[in-house]
């Protein structure tokens, strides 16, 4: 199993600090440097940045926006990537949300499965710089009765095939996922096989649908981790990150991680979260929060501990183990890191 860095957002007061982390994961031997986007921050110019800082290790998006970008101009990022970065670059896409999508971007939020998929489409023949032409319901290139042509990309990537992720959380999500992409990018994953199963199965099919197994797919969840001897307390610090999106990523109706707490087991203390947050009461919402849900997708306590815990995440399969260090100094996420790789090493995972 490997080990990756997840830098989240850029912007959130640890600018200074994430360019060193990404150096250390770089020399720790870190598989891949992953940054996130919203509507604040793009993933894009600040892989660009770690890609320029470090040698070895790979830088990932995770995730780009689809209704951010068109497929084409995603075609564009990642060659780009992939070059400038020496053939180091991975592309992780997922569909976001209805509020971010349709709030921030001006994308309606509809038919996402059919939208992602058309998209992967588009993105794969772009990079295999053939011509590009496309009929679908969401894009037709060239456009009709105009003065647009087919054309081919003229940057040429380092390598023939970028490997492409998918952020899915829902069933149908997972399923298209493993049907049409070389990895799965998780979040909230616990490896306890009633709750691994959620994604694995739908996954599963997904690969099955194209004669293929979870074999050779990468499988890579992004976990908490915070190291010390008082577990509770170190659950008690990611109550607040687990609230957001428990209880405030998405609208009552949709909010996908909810619907995996609720699948997980945790129906009340969903309707809980979600309830408290949406009304204003962010306190109460993570005071709401489970520790048991927090401890299950978490990396938690000694190295001792965390060892155990990768282990478990091994035994279902998980091939890269994304790492998001708790805390807000640049000494705690180090010692994060590097307690990241020695429980590896202790647990014979290395």
């Amino acid at each position: 199993m490997r080990l990756g860095i997840n830098l989240g957002y850029w912007g959130l007061g640890l600018d200074a600090d994430n360019i060193a982390v990404a150096q250390e994961a770089d020399r720790l031997g870190y598989s891949v440097c992953w940054a996130a986007e919203a509507y604040g921050s793009d993933a894009a110019t600040v892989l660009s940045f770690v890609a320029a800082r470090t040698e070895r290790i790979d830088v990932g998006s995770a995730i780009f926006q689809i209704p951010a970008r068109t497929p084409a101009m995603t075609a564009m990022t990642a060659a780009t990537l992939d070059a400038l970065s020496g053939g180091r670059f991975r592309l992780g896409l997922g569909v976001s949300g209805p509020q971010v999508s349709e709030g921030w971007y001006g994308v309606k939020f509809d038919k996402p499965l059919a939208r992602t998929r058309e998209y992967v489409e588009i993105i794969r023949k772009a990079m295999s710089r053939e011509r590009l032409t496309h009929e679908g319901a969401n894009w037709t290139l060239p456009l009709p009765g105009g003065p647009g042509k087919a054309l081919k990309l003229t940057v040429h990537p380092v390598r023939e095939h970028i490997p492409l992720y998918i952020a899915a959380i829902g069933p149908k999500n997972l399923e298209q996922t493993g049907e049409i992409a070389d990895g799965w990018l998780g979040i909230f994953f616990s490896p306890e096989p009633e709750h691994a199963a959620l994604s694995l199965d739908p996954l599963r099919a997904g690969r099955a649908k194209v004669g293929k197994t979870l074999d050779g797919f990468d499988l890579c969840p992004t976990v908490n981790i915070a190291v010390g001897e008082d577990v509770a307390a170190l659950a008690d610090g990611l109550r607040s990150y687990a609230a957001l999106y428990i209880g405030g990523m998405g609208s009552k109706e949709k909010n996908f991680y909810n619907q995996l707490a609720r699948r997980m087991g945790y129906e009340q203390a969903a309707e809980e979260v979600q309830q408290r947050y949406l009304a204003g009461d962010k306190e109460g919402a993570a005071a709401a929060v489970p520790h048991e849900l927090i401890d299950a997708f978490s990396l938690l306590g000694s190295k001792e501990r965390i060892a155990d815990r990768m282990r478990a995440y091994a035994d279902a399969g998980v091939t890269t183990l994304t790492l998001a260090p708790a805390g807000w100094t640049l000494d705690e996420r180090i010692t994060a890191l590097r307690t990241g790789v020695e429980a590896l090493e202790l647990a014979g995972l290395a």
